[in-house]
């Protein structure tokens, strides 16, 4: 097991991409807060997991995360800041309203999960923030998103500067277009489903669990020289 004995918070953990890693590293032998601004239940899991609801938009309820996984589980080793939402809204129409939702839960939820973890965890600590590839291309229609994830990308990179004299890593991980409730109303429409399809070289869209998969390698000793990188996982859309 990859990351066995190994505490982890995993934020936005109710659902989707979120829900996939937590799920992934009990299976890989740690124990896991999730975390999400709807209740959820994880006894299925029992000792291996909690759950600790979170506004990451609000940066005293991610302190009181932080301080909830070292009170329960004694430790923090990985910090999973995955919470974001989507908007749909093009450059000329976006509200003050809208613009500002997705900045303070997809950009400063992230920086709010990266700056709590980093001042408790020790030498060896990773954090993972979801980026997206929209974080490096432009998509119609979703100006707030974009600039978020470029953002998000930005606190990593700069981050692992800030970090590397404390032995703690962090990274991005930045998806395609992923088969999640976030992502259903495109693969409902036919016509955006294929062109989306199209427009991945691999012919597909991915799984939760593919990003999953790309987040243990990052929270465990295999990636322990890797730090401020932005890990794709996309089908190979960025290599165009």
């Amino acid at each position: 097991m990859k990351i066995e004995n190994k505490i982890a918070i995993v934020t936005g953990g109710g659902s989707g991409i979120g829900k996939a890693i937590a799920e992934r590293f009990i299976k890989e032998g740690a124990k896991v807060v999730f975390s999400d601004i709807n209740e959820i239940d994880v006894s299925q899991f029992g000792d291996k997991a909690l759950f600790k609801k979170c506004d990451v938009s609000k940066s005293n309820e991610v302190d009181e995360l932080i301080n909830f996984c070292l009170e329960k589980f004694g430790n923090l080793d990985i910090m999973v800041n995955n919470a974001g939402i989507g908007t749909a809204a093009d450059i000329t129409a976006i509200t003050d309203e809208e613009w500002q939702k997705v900045i303070n839960i997809n950009l400063s939820g992230v920086l709010y999960g990266a700056r709590a973890a980093s001042r408790v965890m020790k030498e060896g600590g990773s954090i993972i923030n979801m980026s997206s590839i929209l974080g490096s291309v432009g998509f119609a229609n979703t100006v707030a998103y974009c600039a978020a994830k470029g953002g998000v990308n930005q606190i990593t990179k700069a981050g692992a500067l800030d970090l590397s004299k404390k032995g703690i890593r962090i990274n991005s991980i930045a998806p395609g277009f992923i088969k999640t409730n976030m992502t259903k109303g495109l693969q409902e429409d036919e016509t955006t489903k294929k062109f989306l399809e199209g427009m991945t070289p691999l012919g597909y869209l991915g799984e939760p669990e593919d990003i999953a998969s790309a987040t243990v390698y990052l929270a465990s000793d295999d990636s322990k020289y890797v730090t401020g990188n932005i890990l794709y996982v996309d089908g190979g859309w960025t290599a165009q």
